[in-house]
Order: structure tokens, then sequence, then C-alpha cells
């Protein structure tokens, strides 16, 4: 208790309300801002705001999930036409194989995590592709570690391996896509060997990844915000929406694309 005494409420409250009364005088409306939170409810957010737009006289007021989802969003908006997942994570269960990526299931989607894990006793395969280790590990097929910040490295590798050695589905990219032929461009130099420097992965495992997934009558992908929170995030997002494109793994079940969020986990197109 050297730098702090007990206060009453009323004490507190009315601390902060001149706090921020005099920072108004002082500054401006324009020097006070709000930042939502999704643990919020509804009411509670409703109110936050209503606060700031009136309390504070101020209309810069946020919400974390722009923050938290707004890369896979874009990305997604932007390849797919829709924002929102398009399966759920109890579609595991039907995949032969599961990239999870940029997520830690066990810690922050246990109920999510029980479905994969399950799915795995069964015989799906798991790919955990991470910097860090995780309790998943225990389940998974194969679980690469990579350099932190060396997603894109990583995902245009193994984009590279999926067009070179012709894994990718012809009748569904020409049905279902535009573009195709500027993703052979982009990736044509971005090969295991020149990318493993990179992201610390061997080439050899690159292609393992790769080839486990194109190859799997079904598969999903499941990313968290490890890659949507990211100075790259809307292009980790990309190159896995590119991913599942390529090979035809999405509008089946048991295939799809998930980014892995609070309420997102439970929306579904």
């Amino acid at each position: 208790m050297t730098h702090f005494r007990e206060a009453s409420w009323d004490e507190a409250l009315d601390v902060a309300a001149s706090g921020l009364v005099s920072l108004k005088a002082a500054h401006g409306p324009d020097a006070l801002a709000g930042f939502g939170s999704a643990k919020c409810s509804n009411e509670e957010a409703w109110l936050f705001q209503k606060l700031v737009r009136t309390g504070f006289g101020s209309n810069h007021v946020d919400h974390c999930t722009r923050l938290c989802h707004a890369s896979s969003v874009a990305a997604l908006m932007e390849c797919i036409g829709s924002g929102s997942v398009t399966a759920s994570f109890m579609q595991a269960s039907q995949a032969d194989v599961v990239i999870l990526t940029g997520c830690n299931p066990a810690v922050n989607h246990p109920v999510a995590a029980t479905f994969f894990k399950q799915a795995a006793k069964r015989g799906t395969k798991i790919l955990i592709l991470d910097p860090r280790g995780q309790a998943l590990d225990a389940y998974a097929h194969l679980s690469v570690r990579f350099s932190p910040g060396a997603d894109v490295a990583l995902f245009n590798a193994i984009l590279n391996v999926v067009i070179s050695e012709e894994l990718y589905d012809t009748a569904y990219i020409a049905e279902h896509t535009e573009g195709f032929e500027a993703l052979k461009l982009h990736t044509v130099d971005m090969t295991p060997e020149a990318m493993s420097g990179l992201c610390g992965v061997e080439p050899e495992t690159i292609r393992d990844v790769a080839r486990l997934y194109a190859n799997a009558e079904r598969a999903m992908i499941f990313w968290g915000m490890g890659i949507s929170q990211h100075t790259h995030g809307t292009d980790n997002a990309r190159c896995l929406i590119s991913l599942a494109l390529a090979c035809g793994q999405t509008g089946r079940p048991g295939t799809g694309l998930h980014p892995c969020g609070g309420r997102t986990m439970f929306r579904g197109v």
C-alpha cells in the first residue's frame, strides 16, 4: 500500500469522471476515444458507445473485433465474396486432413479442440503449422514449427509444391475461380528450397504438408489470430484461401476455411 489507498466507489467514479471532463476541456472531444471489447454484452457495448458519443462528445469509438478479424474478413471478402467461415468446426470429423495454424484450440477453443481430438482418434490427419508447441501436438500427424513471422514464405512454398506437382483441382479451378495463372507466376520461384531458409522448415517437410493436404479427398484449414493479428495478416489469409481454392477443398462436407475467433467459431454459410 505504498502507492495506493482504499477508496469508496463514489470517490473513484468522481475521480474518473472529473479526469475525463478535464481532458475534454483541455484538449477537446477528439482527445477522447473508446475501444470496446468482445467480452462485453450487447447492452454494455451500447452503453459504452453512448458514453463516448454523448458523454465525451467524440465519434472515436471502435471495437476489438475489427482488429481481431479485419485481416481475415478482408481476405475472405476479396477471395470468396463472404467474410464468414465456410464450414463449422464440427465438420472436422468428416475431414481426412485438418490444418491448424496460428491457433491453439486446446487453450482458446476447448470445445472445438474436443472435435479435433476425436477426429484424430478416428483417423483424421491433423497438421499443425505454428512456431510454438501446443497440447494438440499429441494428436497431430505432423507438427511443423516454423520461424515466427515467416508465415507467407511457408504458405507460398506449399502453394509452389501444389502447382509444380500439379496437385491442384483443374475442374474446380476452371468452374469456380479466376486468376490461377497469375498465382502460378507469383509462386513459381517460391520453391521449398528457396523458402526453407526463411521459414526454418526442411523442404521435404513442406512437400509432405502440401501433398497431404492436396491429395486428401476432404480437407479443412483452421487459422487463428496468430496469423491474422499480424503485420501481414491479410496476406497470410490470402495464401490459405488460395491453397484451399487451388485444391478444391471448399464447398463440400469435411472441407472449408475457418478463421477461429470468439463468435466466428459458430458462424457458417
